[in-house]
């Protein structure tokens, strides 16, 4: 089932990221230009989806949202996930 509203806010909030966070701007463009190169709707829609994440995570865990922790540089993801 789709929900518009849902669909709707995730657009707007992706969209306002892209300006205020440069975490969410480093990975839209990654998306966009070097790894998937996705069209700008899906990585939009991607990122959506890695903040939306992001925002489950602080609220399980009762934490504050961090962006170096939600959008680490590519070389310190690289690093982690071989350690």
């Amino acid at each position: 089932m789709k929900n518009d509203r849902l669909n709707h806010a995730g657009h707007l909030w992706a969209f306002a990221s892209l300006t205020a966070s440069m975490g969410a701007k480093s990975h839209y463009r990654r998306r966009r230009d070097e790894q998937h190169s996705d069209w700008h709707a899906a990585a939009q829609r991607n990122l959506f989806n890695r903040l939306l994440g992001q925002l489950y995570h602080c609220l399980k865990n009762r934490r504050l949202f961090d962006e170096l922790a939600a959008f680490p540089p590519p070389g310190e993801a690289l690093g982690a996930a071989a350690a």
